[in-house]
């Protein structure tokens, strides 16, 4: 039962209203997605601001990571997961840069809790991520989004390295990949993430990558 597991998730997630045009952009990715040609379907609709595009797909990227991690909350501990990692290679430390400036090493449902808070800080803030239509969008939209989105990655690396073996349990594998190759699409089509950042999960971005050439 998904609503007794969804509860765990963090905060009401950012909703578009309805009837704006940031809603029908949305429906217009989800009608897209539904075709099943993911490469299609993340790229600019035709006569579209990319800003408005890049800020619909973050905040539903959002939700998607919100729910995922919902699903396997009571499994992500500080007794399984002391560090925030993504394997034995990749480690993440905490630093947001205004409010904790020096990276902190901490357990990875804190660091999680942490990110995701800030995250929807971000997208709650009008001047940046603006609801109503006309406001423009930032000169540092950009910057900030590949923020957003770089750190977002960190939460599917922890799920594909640590948890796995508890989504499959849950049979929510599907869902998981899906919302990842869309995730890894959308953010090749216009560059988002460093290479290096997207390192801790190469092999399976490869893999889903190859399947659709």
């Amino acid at each position: 039962n998904s609503s007794s597991r969804s509860s765990k998730t963090f905060k009401p997630k950012k909703n578009i209203p309805e009837g704006s045009h940031q809603y029908e952009l949305l429906k217009h990715a989800e009608a897209t997605l539904g075709s099943g040609n993911l490469r299609q379907a993340v790229m600019l609709p035709e006569g579209e601001d990319l800003n408005e595009w890049i800020a619909v797909n973050t905040v539903d990227f959002f939700n998607q990571i919100n729910m995922l991690y919902g699903t396997i909350t009571e499994f992500c501990t500080e007794a399984s997961c002391p560090v925030m990692s993504a394997g034995p290679r990749y480690e993440y430390h905490w630093a947001d840069g205004t409010n904790i400036k020096k990276p902190i090493k901490c357990s990875a449902p804190k660091y999680i809790d942490y990110l995701m808070t800030w995250v929807q800080d971000q997208l709650d803030d009008e001047t940046l991520f603006p609801s109503k239509i006309g406001v423009p969008f930032p000169k540092n939209f950009m910057s900030v989004a590949k923020t957003i989105l770089k750190r977002l990655f960190r939460v599917y690396a922890h799920i594909y390295h640590q948890h796995f073996d508890s989504v499959m349990q849950l049979q929510e594998e599907a869902h998981l990949n899906t919302s990842f190759k869309h995730f890894i699409f959308f953010v090749q089509e216009f560059n988002l993430i460093d290479r290096r950042e997207l390192a801790p999960l190469q092999e399976l971005i490869e893999k889903l990558g190859s399947k659709d050439r």
